[in-house]
């Protein structure tokens, strides 16, 4: 389970209250049928509630509510699952906390201060269509020229892309791979906005035509980011870990609830010794799933030696049961749940949908395996 602190229990529950009068369901639904999606007023308010500098260090403008993060921002992806609310919480903390570690003096002073007030959003382009999808594999050119660095390559999907003011580009340079703050409005970059099964969400592909960007847009060094991603993945994945067992919790609550006042032949549905089975099997993942979505907060605020091996195990074990468990609320549902008029479905496309991103179940269990193999020949 998530334990949390007294501060870390008035912080989310501040959050839930924010999210249940900003974010209820048919208030997603207009979101989700809305191209221009939810307003920039919500992410600066949310902003204002600390949602954006929880994994900044304190001296260039952050702070965490508990000196614990990952955890608090893990807390906020929590309560953003069981909203299903919208938002670049996972994009914006990413950016911010690239920045905040290895931008330059400009780009704190700057980018930076605009990503921890929400006047901007941030967006991480990562991810690359096949067949450079596997976990780690960048394939996006940036050499260097005279002018500074020349971006060639498309990123897809990019979480929150459609509305970000900064990508923050992961790309090959030489042997290693480098990290460059992007506007999006840096001619030679194309935002085409995607159709995605999360509806509260906004994704985008975003192509790299010969776009030509200084040298001050360099995060750190060049060629030497690949700690600083695999960290950043991290980060991503647990935040992104937590939000879909907020989604699980809202389906398993939401379906027991149903099962206790939908009655068939005279009695409860819940009666039935299957559908206790069933939910048997459900509430085991459900609170496996939490247990080791809290681990995988904890390993990373800590800086664990082995903090991606729990990290992959959590993006393993969550993305593996987290669908399943959603899929069956919908079965208990009946008819009623596979069709539009339930909120279910919104829970369903955000637990689906975040299966794939930042690596899929089987990626993790294969960087769960390598991680684990070198460990044991170094011993």
């Amino acid at each position: 389970m998530f334990a949390r602190t007294g501060d870390q229990q008035l912080f989310e529950d501040t959050t839930k209250r924010f999210l249940e009068a900003e974010c209820p369901l048919d208030t997603m639904r207009e979101v989700a049928a809305s191209p221009g999606g939810y307003g920039a007023g919500f992410w600066r308010r949310g902003a204002g509630l600390g949602w954006t500098s929880l994994v900044v260090p304190a001296d260039v403008g952050g702070g965490s509510i508990t000196g614990q993060g990952v955890r608090d921002l893990a807390l906020v992806g929590y309560q953003f699952g069981l909203h299903a609310a919208p938002g670049p919480l996972l994009g914006s903390n990413v950016v911010a906390a690239s920045i905040g570690r290895w931008g330059s003096p400009e780009q704190r002073a700057g980018p930076l201060t605009e990503l921890l007030s929400g006047d901007a959003m941030g967006a991480w382009a990562l991810a690359e269509p096949p067949p450079h999808d596997a976990l780690g594999d960048v394939a996006l050119r940036a050499d260097e020229s005279a002018d500074g660095f020349v971006l060639e390559g498309v990123k897809s999907p990019v979480e929150g892309g459609a509305d970000a003011s900064y990508f923050l580009v992961t790309a090959r340079s030489g042997p290693g791979v480098s990290q460059f703050l992007v506007p999006a409005g840096c001619p030679g970059v194309r935002v085409t906005p995607l159709h995605s099964l999360d509806l509260t969400k906004r994704f985008a592909a975003i192509v790299f035509d010969h776009a030509v960007i200084p040298r001050t847009s360099l995060v750190g060094e060049v060629g030497k980011a690949g700690a600083a991603v695999e960290w950043l993945t991290d980060v991503a994945v647990t935040v992104q870990v937590a939000e879909m067992c907020g989604a699980m919790r809202w389906a398993f609550d939401t379906t027991l609830e149903w099962a206790f006042n939908r009655y068939s032949f005279g009695r409860p549905l819940a009666s039935y010794q299957e559908i206790k089975h069933r939910f048997a099997d459900m509430k085991l993942w459900l609170e496996a799933s939490l247990a080791i979505a809290a681990n995988a907060s904890d390993a990373v605020d800590r800086d664990l030696a082995e903090r991606s091996e729990v990290v992959s195990a959590a993006k393993f074990y969550v993305g593996r049961y987290g669908p399943e468990l959603v899929q069956d609320c919908v079965q208990m549902h009946g008819g009623i749940g596979v069709t539009m008029d339930h909120h279910l479905h919104l829970f369903l496309r955000r637990v689906t949908a975040a299966v794939p991103l930042f690596g899929t179940p089987g990626q993790h269990a294969g960087r769960l395996t390598e991680k684990l193999a070198v460990r044991e020949v170094a011993r």
